[in-house]
């Protein structure tokens, strides 16, 4: 069995997101920003690639330089009138489809080595060249469509690579757990009618999209159970996250059996992340890949997705590569004692158990 990957492409930093500032197109009385714009930037996910070189981690990982996904690949999950649209605009100089997913010139290109990272990640797990794949896509994918991108999200990632391995025979039932802050409601929407693809999505309810992510919705015809959302309140911490992977997700892949678990790794539900209102620490994201390392007898892939502090998201993606590899290389958490000192009070804890309760006795 190999080591762990660890599947990268410069170019995919060189994506961005136009004019806006954070979520408000610049114009009128929004002024632009000195640093940055869209939330969805480089920076976080290159720190992460920075600090595994810096602690010297990478040489516990396979570092592997991801190719591109072929239009085959993409037009399994998006029809060829978007593809086309999407190519051309990013040929003309870059635009914006759907909502709130802007892009400058190249940008078809870079969101094809984005999918890539996750196939490359995907099939060198499947076949055995790895024992588990950490793929740094950028642009992210789990909110896209199949003909209507949205939340900085311009192709399927996950839902891409999937279909391209079982394309080739490589793989039959496959878990997609989710636990980006904000609903996987793309990788849902592919899914949902579907029973060979189990989608769990981890959340904070009605963060975004606000319309999306009830605990009612688990599929329908063939896929009616083969859908699990766990809508959690704001506030939410380490307990509540690892509670509810305990007694929800983890039974729910123990029942399904998947060939393969991928985890659409957003970080966002750190407790420092500007778009979101929950309170984990790098721990917390630890302990989660853990126990589903447990249950997957470690072979996983991850898809990195959302998280959008710079300072905090290297250090949760860092803590759960240690996880995935075993290695023994640490990153201390700078702020551990901050967030860990912050978490919900016995009370609120206690109330985040109760509804965890009452999902167990509708979900299970």
């Amino acid at each position: 069995m190999g080591k762990t990957a660890f599947i990268s492409n410069e170019k995919c930093f060189w994506h961005f997101g136009g004019n806006y500032a954070l979520l408000a197109p610049v114009g009128g009385l929004v002024q632009p920003m000195v640093a940055g714009g869209l939330p969805e930037a480089p920076e976080t996910k290159r720190r992460l690639k920075n600090l595994i070189e810096v602690t010297g981690l990478h040489s516990d990982l396979e570092m592997v330089t991801g190719g591109s996904a072929t239009i085959e690949d993409v037009l399994r999950v998006h029809p060829r009138s978007y593809i086309d649209e999407f190519r051309r605009l990013s040929d003309s100089g870059g635009g914006e489809l759907g909502l709130r997913t802007p892009f400058g010139p190249g940008a078809f290109e870079i969101a094809m080595l984005s999918a890539g990272l996750v196939i490359d990640a995907v099939e060198g797990v499947v076949q055995g060249r790895y024992r588990n794949a950490y793929a740094l896509s950028r642009p992210p994918g789990h909110h896209c469509l199949p003909d209507w991108p949205n939340g900085f999200c311009l192709l399927a990632n996950i839902a891409i690579a999937i279909e391209a391995a079982k394309a080739k025979g490589l793989l039959g039932k496959v878990a997609v757990l989710d636990w980006d802050v904000h609903h996987g409601n793309g990788t849902e929407a592919i899914y949902y009618e579907r029973d060979d693809v189990l989608t769990i999505s981890i959340h904070q309810d009605r963060c975004y999209p606000h319309d999306t992510g009830s605990i009612d919705d688990q599929g329908k015809g063939a896929g009616l159970g083969f859908n699990m959302n766990i809508p959690l309140p704001p506030g939410c911490g380490h307990n509540a996250y690892v509670e509810a992977t305990e007694r929800l997700i983890i039974p729910k892949l123990k029942a399904f059996d998947a060939d393969l678990v991928i985890i659409a790794c957003g970080f966002d539900a750190g407790g420092f992340d500007p778009l979101a209102r929950m309170m984990c620490s790098a721990e917390t994201f630890r302990e989660m890949t853990r126990r589903v390392m447990q249950v997957s007898d470690g072979k996983l892939v991850a898809a990195h997705e959302g998280g959008y502090s710079e300072l905090y998201v290297p250090f949760c993606g860092h803590a759960m590569l240690e996880e995935m590899s075993g290695s023994t290389i640490h990153a201390a958490d700078p702020l551990a004692q901050r967030v860990m000192g912050q978490q919900p009070g016995e009370r609120v804890q206690a109330f985040h158990s109760e509804l965890i309760d009452d999902m167990v006795a509708k979900l299970l």
